[in-house]
């Protein structure tokens, strides 16, 4: 029977929290029943027990932190005995002790007079972390022919910017080329060296540490972040950074929606949870607009554009903690109400934390409502890699001019479609949201 290790219980997760364990040392398990109860950097979840046995051994306790794939926990079967475990600071000071091993123990000497040849020139030999990391190749080669990773053998860059980038510790990859067809200059490479003394390393943005803000006591709190509040601040890096938004916004006739809620409402709709609300009927018309509009249900993967096949709607979710995004899968094949129950379903679990992984992983696009909130609009960022977010804002009265150009009481909402340029063009995204106007000012075709 295998150790039980940290599961990935997410698409972004690496490392995860025991919360707590529902069976203690020596009780008896059986598979598909409650073990643990795992945080992950989006939900908080209950998670099962792969197979029958004895829990043994529990080698993380509640509140400890471990990455995915390490061992938590040992379930013996009949005649097995639990490995012995090694404690984490224990397995910590071993490999540091590991890493500190004598160079005579882990290198063959080399000869005096191959040494004499393959003495680095005096600039190489200040260099730091390129000779440490490549040191037991100095003692084969010369340092000019340092290894190259894969990613910088593709790379284009002079002889001499090569050289550079090993003494300085720069990435070639990530450094953007000025010379002909893009080549690195040495110019380049001594630049990038000097955007990284300035605290942005390896081509991305890094800022550098900061102390610790006093806090005064009585006055504010110094609030640690949450893994799913880290994983939403580095999202949202990776979607406003290198993702091309721009911004569409129309105001729906929200007349026709009203009307056909109060319809609902006077014919003895059940209880509360099974009722038909406003946003209900935006998720089912954002769902069959895209089906009349397939190119907008697409991500952009860098070698092509993904057309999916299925809308898989993600419906976004306030929690404490931040932000979850359910997703109603193959949405166009369910009705408004299948939708309703659907969203209701998954909006009270993640904000029970009682999601499954595969629950709020994906999804083909997002809509994202505050109206409820009282937001007259707003604009949300993408989810990568999806390609579009729907922001929808409150039904507000105000007055406005009808067809006899007479001015009356009106009933408007406005949603804005956050576009990946790369994938929709405005002429796209301006069809799509036509038909989306269509369909939230004629609800009858929402119910067919």
């Amino acid at each position: 029977m295998p150790e039980i290790q940290m599961p990935k219980l997410s698409d972004t997760m690496t490392e995860g929290t025991l919360i707590a364990w529902k069976k203690k040392k020596g009780d008896q398990v059986s598979a598909g029943e409650v073990l643990a109860e795992i945080e992950t950097d989006k939900a908080t979840m209950e998670w099962e027990s792969p197979e029958d046995g004895t829990l043994t051994e529990i080698y993380v306790q509640e509140g400890g932190k471990v990455n995915v794939g390490d061992k938590i926990a040992f379930l013996r079967g009949q005649g097995e005995e639990a490995p012995k475990q090694e404690a984490p600071e224990q397995k910590k000071k071993s490999e540091a002790a590991e890493e500190k091993k004598p160079q005579a123990e882990t290198e063959k000497p080399v000869p005096a007079e191959a040494a004499k040849k393959e003495t680095a020139p005096p600039q190489q030999q200040g260099v730091g972390a390129a000779v440490s990391t490549a040191r037991a190749e100095t003692t084969q080669q010369k340092p000019q022919a340092r290894e190259q990773k894969p990613e910088e053998a593709r790379v284009k860059a002079s002889p001499v910017a090569r050289r550079i980038a090993a003494e300085l510790g720069v990435d070639l990859s990530a450094v953007k080329g000025t010379g002909p067809d893009g080549r690195i200059t040495e110019t380049d490479v001594r630049a990038a060296a000097k955007t990284v003394t300035a605290g942005v390393g390896d081509g991305a943005t890094k800022p550098q540490a900061k102390a610790p803000i006093a806090v005064k006591p009585g006055e504010s709190a110094r609030i640690q972040l949450s893994g799913m509040r880290k994983i939403i601040a580095q999202r949202l890096v990776e979607s406003l950074g290198p993702v091309p938004h721009f911004y569409l916004t129309i105001d729906i006739n929200a007349g026709p929606l009203m009307e056909a809620r109060e319809e609902l409402k006077s014919a003895g709709e059940g209880a509360d949870a099974a009722k038909i609300t406003v946003n209900d009927f935006v998720l089912k018309a954002a769902v069959m607009a895209a089906v009349k509009v397939p190119r907008v249900n697409a991500s952009f993967d860098y070698e092509a554009i993904v057309q999916y096949a299925d809308v898989d709607l993600g419906v976004a979710v306030a929690i404490e903690d931040g932000l979850l995004t359910p997703v109603i899968r193959a949405a166009q094949d369910k009705t408004l109400r299948e939708i309703s129950a659907l969203a209701k379903d998954l909006a009270h679990r993640a904000r029970n934390k009682r999601m499954k992984p595969e629950e709020f992983q994906g999804g083909t696009f997002t809509v994202s409502n505050l109206g409820g909130m009282g937001i007259d609009s707003f604009s949300a960022v993408i989810n990568p890699p999806q390609g579009f977010i729907l922001a929808v804002g409150k039904v507000t009265k105000i007055p406005v001019v009808d067809d006899c150009d007479q001015v009356m009481v009106g009933h408007r909402m406005s949603i804005t479609m956050s576009c990946d340029h790369r994938v929709i063009d405005g002429a796209l995204g301006a069809e799509y949201l036509k038909e989306l106007r269509h369909l939230l000012e004629n609800p009858a075709l929402l119910m067919v």
